[in-house]
């Protein structure tokens, strides 16, 4: 983990098209601006692990929709 000091104002790039800024530091909060290209979804650390374990929930559902789907197609496949 790279770990930098910086003040209001002042930003850090990562890579060519990432910039982080430091906005404001105020009663022991800093608000950061974050630029990014549009194509790069920028999500704070918890909305993110929402998005991930929604998706992993997702993907698991689907899973369990094409076993049922394929069992009764199977079943369907004798009866004709």
């Amino acid at each position: 983990m790279l770990i930098l000091a910086r003040k209001p104002g002042e930003a850090v790039a990562i890579g060519d098209d990432i910039s982080i800024r430091v906005l404001e530091i105020k009663n022991g909060q800093v608000k950061l601006g974050v630029e990014a290209p549009d194509h790069i979804p920028v999500h704070r650390d918890e909305i993110y692990r929402r998005i991930l374990e929604a998706n992993r929930r997702a993907a698991a559902e689907q899973f369990g929709d094409l076993e049922s789907l394929a069992t009764n197609l199977a079943e369907k496949k004798r009866h004709t």
